[in-house]
């Protein structure tokens, strides 16, 4: 961390969660980076309350290959990156009650065809995996790929990483105001002054109020709230319960425990950026929902909490220069699958910002549909 603020940088990368830390850590032996914090810690907000999980078909086919091409770093990291991986393996169930037949089977078919390793289970199949299901819950598709992240392991390896090479991180700092010289940016930070090539809005809720600030256009990033508890059971569940979720996408569950759960009603409020925080009509609906598909008597909320998902308005993660306002560039809109993205999302952006991009699955994604020029 850092106090005073150097008189000038490479770049400046607004917000230091998932998004900016990532980029951070890949961009930093090449460039002059620092990363500014308006939290007295990084990762306070969604990545801090993340219930992550690496779930290939999770955010739809067009997250897809980022989710796919990120794997490997998140499994099997360089040995100067981590001692040891990040994932934890879990499986998932998509599930869907007898007349949601045809969703399961599209559901499937889709991702199938994208090369995800998915299987169809019905009736009893779908009962052996979850000791309790009620016997309306037929249908599902089975991922064994599935696994839990290690979230704050993850963070803090790529902090360490781009600490290592050089980038700075300023808490408790603010964008104040920016404007744009021709050549490079002269910024207002928490009351200081520095100047900048390059501004990058990893701001994640805030990051169409960064840009105004900038004098950028925003793109349409919303916030939404999501809830997740945690559950204490009257009943024993696996320790290798899969994670559960709807295909519909009217909730989520994973064992943490034995007898524990998380759950969430999968809901999405709008709302303007915040420090989130649950309301109790989402929880009793989350209960209410879990308890429609398995028969597990409930013996108290342990915890609950919220964070904020932030969408671009295609649903798809939204990273590369604005088209419009020169030396600035987009790193947002990630929604719920950042963590299981950030590999690919820090190492192709990084790449745009003159970071050289090494041989293997990232290098392959085709980063062009995430651009923020799509907004035209």
């Amino acid at each position: 961390m850092t106090s005073a603020l150097p008189s000038s940088i490479d770049v400046l990368i607004v917000g230091a969660g998932i998004g900016g830390a990532s980029l951070a850590a890949a961009l930093a032996p090449h460039r002059r980076v620092m990363m500014i914090e308006r939290e007295d810690a990084p990762g306070y907000h969604a990545t801090g309350r993340s219930a992550a999980f690496w779930h290939e078909s999770y955010g739809g086919v067009r997250v897809q290959p980022l989710s796919a091409a990120s794997f490997a770093l998140l499994d099997a990291p360089p040995p100067d990156f981590s001692e040891h991986g990040f994932l934890s393996p879990r499986a998932a169930l998509t599930i869907g009650q007898r007349e949601e037949c045809a969703a399961v089977d599209a559901f499937v078919a889709e991702f199938a065809e994208q090369g995800v390793d998915v299987m169809r289970l019905t009736g009893a199949a779908v009962a052996d995996r979850v000791a309790g299901i009620r016997p309306e819950w037929t249908e599902a598709a089975f991922e064994p790929a599935c696994s839990d992240i290690d979230v704050g392991g993850l963070h803090a390896a790529y902090l360490r990483a781009a600490k290592r090479a050089g980038a700075l991180l300023a808490p408790r700092k603010k964008l104040v105001s920016a404007r744009w010289l021709g050549d490079r940016w002269e910024a207002s930070v928490g009351g200081e002054k520095l100047e900048a090539a390059v501004i990058v809005n990893a701001a994640g809720a805030w990051a169409d109020r960064v840009a105004a600030v900038c004098g950028a256009k925003p793109v349409g990033i919303q916030p939404y709230r999501r809830t997740v508890m945690q559950l204490r059971l009257g009943v024993a569940t696996p320790a290798d319960l899969p994670l559960i979720i709807h295909v519909g996408g009217d909730f989520y569950f994973k064992g943490v425990g034995e007898g524990r759960v998380w759950l969430s009603p999968h809901d999405e409020t709008a709302t303007d950026p915040c420090d989130a925080a649950p309301e109790e009509l989402d929880v009793a609906v989350a209960i209410d929902r879990m308890q429609s598909v398995v028969d597990w008597p409930i013996a108290a909320v342990e915890r609950k909490w919220a964070g904020l998902r932030s969408f671009a308005p295609d649903r798809i993660p939204v990273f590369g220069a604005d088209p419009h306002q020169e030396g600035f560039v987009w790193c947002a809109g990630q929604g719920g699958f950042g963590i299981q993205t950030s590999p690919a999302i820090g190492a192709l952006l990084a790449a745009q910002l003159g970071a050289p991009l090494a041989d293997g699955p990232i290098a392959c994604v085709d980063a062009s549909p995430f651009s923020p020029s799509r907004f035209g």
